[in-house]
């Protein structure tokens, strides 16, 4: 379990091909590894990973194809920032909101609009995620806990303050760029126990 509040940007230094379409990442991130240990687990822009590895301020983690599929990971590089955040402890301040690390789909970066004093970015919301997101409502970004700011049918907005644009990927993401986005997991819980469904049966009881 997550926060959503990125501690550090850390670097892809190696991306290698593995069996069944799966791949092993190294990154670098001398905060997140300082206690890092086999087995651990390390959110890579917000996508929940289990460290085999961790020496000289490097991890590796296995990344499985239907990781790939369903996230942006499949578009790392030698060379990326990407945001990294070590699992919460119990007993630590909640300062963004709870976020499993798992992946609800792959959105795209469709406007940016500077202000004086923060940036508002537009993103494309998949169709089949859009329910779950309200005005006011919180949702993750490429591992970043943000409120939603405005909500349209295939769309949301978001508010960047100055602290955010500097210490996350997402001060540096340009229009078309994928981010990784995962709902407020109390959303889907909410749906389940009312027994809705998108197709509109009922959940047997």
């Amino acid at each position: 379990m997550f926060t959503g509040i990125v501690e550090e940007q850390g670097e892809v230094v190696g991306v290698t091909p593995t069996a069944q379409d799966s791949a092993r990442v190294a990154i670098r991130g001398p905060l997140v590894t300082s206690d890092a240990r086999h087995g651990d687990s390390i959110a890579v822009n917000g996508v929940c990973l289990t460290v085999v590895e961790a020496d000289g301020g490097v991890f590796t983690a296995d990344v499985m194809g239907e990781t790939l599929r369903r996230s942006a990971l499949g578009t790392l590089r030698p060379g990326d920032r990407v945001n990294l955040e070590r699992a919460a402890a119990l007993g630590s301040r909640l300062g963004g909101h709870l976020v499993q690390g798992h992946v609800d789909g792959v959105g795209e970066v469709l406007s940016r609009e500077p202000a004086q004093q923060w940036e508002t970015v537009r993103f494309r919301l998949p169709a089949a995620l859009s329910r779950y997101v309200v005005e006011k409502g919180s949702i993750t970004v490429d591992g970043v806990s943000l409120t939603v700011a405005e909500v349209g049918g295939d769309w949301f907005a978001v508010g960047l303050i100055p602290t955010t644009l500097s210490l996350t990927t997402l001060g540096t993401r340009a229009v078309g760029d994928p981010v990784n986005l995962e709902i407020d997991v109390l959303a889907k819980y909410v749906e389940r126990l009312l027994g809705a469904r998108p197709d509109g049966e009922e959940v047997p009881a």
